[in-house]
């Protein structure tokens, strides 16, 4: 404890006052470390679902036929957006900040996607992009909140969140409708797999188990609603017709 002196205005006394030097301020931002790993299992969905939506969003950029630079553009948005917002939201640093591999995935996408010949992307190869994308990334958003301490409801917030954010950047960029205000099933898949994940663990299910299942239940769902035209009904405000 140091002491710094104090003159009284009223007084015109002196005295010493205690000070207690304070922690810098980024120190008291800092997020705590909370030594809970994550299984590998579920590091290998992390990557394998950055890649799936970079290489989406690089897709879309070919189909408006866009420059090399705007390909890398659209690909790291698309894939490090959902878990950028995540981590901001969470308290953790940000994870491509910190771990340049995962913007590296990202452009080495972009780049598969550029010297691929156009004929033979499919029509469809966004949405089973997406879909792969959906269910990996769901299950690590939830996971890696949990981690942190965040309750496993908004856990599964945030891993449907780490889903969404992403596709939700490429579609502004390029001027289309977002896949979230159509009537398909994809926010309830991803819905479907964060949640299971929480729920899994707590029936004493392992992480690598709860992972796998949660991702192939949450992938199994966009795939089917894909193949079959499923969507969810729209409100029609009570009209009968």
């Amino acid at each position: 404890m140091h002491k710094i002196p104090y003159t009284c205005p009223a007084a015109g006394t002196s005295t010493a006052l205690d000070f207690a030097p304070q922690p810098a301020y980024w120190a008291i931002m800092a997020p705590a470390v909370i030594p809970i790993p994550i299984d590998s299992l579920l590091a290998a969905l992390h990557i394998v679902g950055t890649a799936v939506f970079a290489a989406s969003g690089a897709l879309v950029a070919a189909r408006l036929r866009l420059t090399l630079v705007t390909f890398l553009f659209f690909a790291l948005a698309t894939g490090v957006g959902g878990g950028t917002v995540r981590d901001l939201l969470i308290g953790a640093p940000v994870f491509w900040v910190h771990d340049p591999r995962l913007a590296i995935v990202c452009c080495v996408a972009g780049l598969a996607v550029w010297f691929t010949p156009y004929r033979w992307l499919s029509p469809r190869a966004v949405d089973w992009l997406d879909a792969v994308g959906l269910a990996a990334y769901s299950v690590f958003g939830t996971a890696k909140a949990m981690s942190y301490g965040i309750d496993p409801f908004i856990a599964a917030v945030m891993g449907i969140l780490t889903t969404c954010v992403g596709g939700v950047i490429r579609d502004l960029l390029a001027g289309q409708p977002s896949i979230l205000i159509r009537p398909e099933i994809y926010v309830t898949a991803a819905a479907l797999a964060a949640g299971l994940y929480p729920i899994l663990l707590a029936g004493g299910a392992s992480e690598a188990v709860a992972g796998l299942v949660a991702a192939v239940a949450g992938f199994a769902l966009r795939a089917v609603a894909m193949t079959k035209g499923w969507g969810l009904p729209a409100y029609r405000g009570g009209d009968s017709d």
